[in-house]
This record gives structure tokens, sequence and C-alpha cells, in this order.
């Protein structure tokens, strides 16, 4: 690695330090919670589930009674009753009975095993609505069979979810289960992004020759609301100090945590993005060891924390999830935040130059059931948009490699 050269550890390093935390929190209501990250501390306050239930369609019995039960050698039980999902049976199994359980419902007294309908003659769903006399159970169950006892999933007073856990779909269905309908949450944090230069114009319009739609608004904007935050929509600004200082002030009385920039920090002539921040704030560009990706700015405008990301397209997508989403997960409070990572089998030879490299690709399932694999998708040029948008994932090829044969194992980040 060149001297002048930053490890791209040390760059995620120094710009995740530089992410205080948000700490206010909000009451909101479970349903909307899904996204945000929990700031409190949740315990059960009761076992769950609260009473041994049945796994299983079935009959409640006394593993005793069909302890001898097989084909060829059935045992016939009285049945004396239901046993439906929501309430309590009042009857008690006794020997020689069972009573007729549905998945869910409360085990009944007496009972200590539960018969699956399929191992008895009921077996036929169909003919199920009438309470039979009788049952003959075709095979034997032992104790504690298809019953799932009373704290089986979690106890009264054992910890369920820490502070800083992000809620996701499984969050969500603990805390229901556990009587939550509402949480404290962090609020999500507010963002913009800042896209410069007089040759972009807004999708929509008829852009003049040597003009170019602004791709990067759109696309940074969706990766912030993918990675958790709230986006400022502000659009674009040209070429102008003070028409890009007015759209930094804006954004800050917009009370926004975070500023991303594409393009606009380098040393061009018609960098002024650099220049604003210089003057009223401060900025550190670093070229990181990487590919695509290597000039990267970070500083703090009004004490707004401030990313820069480069300009061309593909390397402001690669920088995002390099850089961006792990310091916005600080930045939210969540905890131990990891990114998904898989080992899988190149389907093709790879090359680079020898920096941290992040090649598009596709990853998918060997066809012989052999593991993932991953081939390159589209030419790898920094400003193409529809090889990016034909990868599901970014093939990472270590510091210091500069090549990687078929069949060899790489590190590879799903990014769909």
């Amino acid at each position: 690695m060149k001297a002048d050269l930053l490890a791209v550890d040390e760059a995620r390093r120094r710009l995740i330090g530089g992410m205080v935390p948000l700490v206010a929190a909000e009451d909101i209501a479970l349903d909307a919670a899904v996204g945000r990250v929990l700031a409190m501390a949740v315990h059960a306050e009761a076992d769950h589930p609260s009473f041994a239930n049945s796994s299983m369609d079935g009959f409640a019995v006394r593993a005793a009674d069909v302890a001898g039960a097989a084909m060829g050698k059935p045992v016939t039980l009285r049945v004396v009753g239901d046993a439906p999902a929501g309430r309590a049976s009042p009857i008690t199994v006794g020997p020689g009975e069972a009573i007729r359980i549905m998945t869910g419902a409360m085990v009944p007294e007496g009972a200590d095993a539960v018969v699956p309908v399929e191992q008895t003659d009921a077996g036929d769903r169909s003919q199920w609505g009438a309470l039979p006399d009788r049952v003959t159970v075709l095979r034997g169950e032992q104790t504690g069979a298809n019953i799932r006892p009373r704290g089986q999933d979690i106890r009264d007073g054992d910890a369920a979810l820490a502070s800083g856990k992000l809620i996701g779909p499984k969050e969500a269905g603990l805390l229901a289960m556990l009587g939550y309908d509402r949480v404290s949450a962090i609020r999500k944090p507010r963002t913009a992004a800042l896209a410069t230069g007089d040759e972009l114009r807004a999708a929509g319009t008829r852009p003049e020759v040597g003009a170019i739609y602004d791709s990067n608004s759109p696309m940074v904007s969706a990766l912030l609301v993918d990675a958790g935050a709230d986006v400022v929509r502000r659009g674009k600004v040209g070429d102008d100090a003070a028409e890009i200082r007015n759209w930094l002030d804006a954004a800050v009385e917009d009370g926004v945590d975070l500023i991303v920039s594409t393009a606009g920090v380098s040393v061009g002539s018609y960098d002024y993005v650099r220049d604003v921040l210089m003057k009223y704030g401060s900025l550190e560009g670093w070229r990181v060891n990487m590919r695509p990706g290597k000039p990267l700015a970070f500083g703090r405008y009004r004490e707004v924390p401030f990313v820069g990301l480069p300009g061309n397209p593909v390397s402001a997508f690669v920088g995002f999830e390099v850089f961006v989403r792990p310091a916005l997960r600080q930045l939210a409070g969540e905890t131990g935040w990891q990114r998904r990572r898989v080992r899988a089998r190149l389907a093709e030879a790879v090359e680079s130059d020898g920096r941290e490299s992040y090649l598009r690709g596709t990853l998918e399932d060997a066809a012989d059931g052999s593991g993932p694999v991953a081939r390159l998708a589209g030419h790898q040029g920094s400003g193409n948009l529809f090889g990016l948008s034909q990868s599901n994932a970014l093939i990472v090829l270590a510091a210091g490699v500069q090549s990687m044969e078929e069949g060899q194992l790489v590190e590879v980040w799903p990014i769909s």
C-alpha cells in the first residue's frame, strides 16, 4: 500500500468515531417501531408460554395408557371432551381417557402427552367435525410428547432484548408476545443528500448537450432510507459557493444529524463544497486504499457531521456501503451492528490493482448444491450504474490481492 493511502479499516474507524449516537427517545406504537433502535431493555414479565400447550392437533392422553400402542396393536381410549385453543378445559383426563385438543390449546389436567391426529383412526381431518366417542391410537407417545411446557420460550424475569437492539420483524413479534404495544425507541437520524454540479439536471427534464441527469441524489437518498434514516430532500445545487452555503444552512435548520455529499470535495476548480466546509466548518480529505472510491472526506458543518463521497455513482454507492452505512448505524444508537458476509466460490477469475476492491457481482447458489457462487456483473467502471443495477452483491478482494482464480473462496457482501 502506498504510504499516502489510508487503510479502509482505519478510515472507517475514524468516520464511525466521529458519530455521536443519538440519545433522544420517543414512545411509539409497536407497529411503527420496525427499523428503529430500542432505547430500553426489555425483560419478560411472565413465563412464555404461560401454560403448557399442545404443539399438535390430536388427543391429550396419559402416556402410560398408550405406551404399548403400535401398528397391529392399537389402544382404544374413551373421548371425554374437547380442548379448543383459547380456553381451559374443565375436564380432567383419567385412566383410559382422552380429550381432543387443538394446536395451542391448554393441556388438560391429567394429560401428559399429545398423540397427533395422524397417529389415530381419526386421521382423516375431513371427518373431524363431530367429537368421537372413542379414539384408537395407532402409535404410542412418551411423557411430554408434543407438549410445549410453560416457560419453554422465555422465563419470567429473563432478558429479552437489550437497549440498542434494532427492531426488526422478529423483534416486533417478540415484543408483541411479551405484551408490548408501545416501546421507547431512538428517533431515526435525519439526513440530507447533497449533489452539486452545474451539469446536473433533474430526472423528467430534457438535459441539453453537456448536461446529465442527477442520479446520485435519488440513489444516496434511497440508501439512507434503506439504512434506517429519514431524508430531508432539498434537491441539487450548482457550482456556486453562496448557493452551497445556503443549502447547507437550510439543512442544518431542518435539524439534520448527517449530511452526505457526492462530489465537490476534491481540489477541482469547481469543487466549492470543500471551500465552504473549510471556511465555515472543518473537513479532512482522505485518499483511501480502495477501489472504487479512493477519495473520501469527513468533517462538520456547524457541528453537523459531513461525509463527502466520490462523484462517480458506483464509487458513491460503494463508499456508502463501506463507510456511511456503519456510521449511520452508530449514529442511530444500534449496538453490535454487523454487516452480513458470505464466503462464496468464484465462478470466474477476477483481477484488481492491489487496492482493497469491491467488485460488483451476483451471488447465487450453485446448481449442484455445493454452496454459494459469485461472478462479476457487467462492466466494472465506476460510472456504470447499469452494471451495478444487475448486481446483488459486492465481491471483496483484500488489499494486496491482484488476482483470484476461478473456484477460490472470496468474501461477498449481499447488497439486495
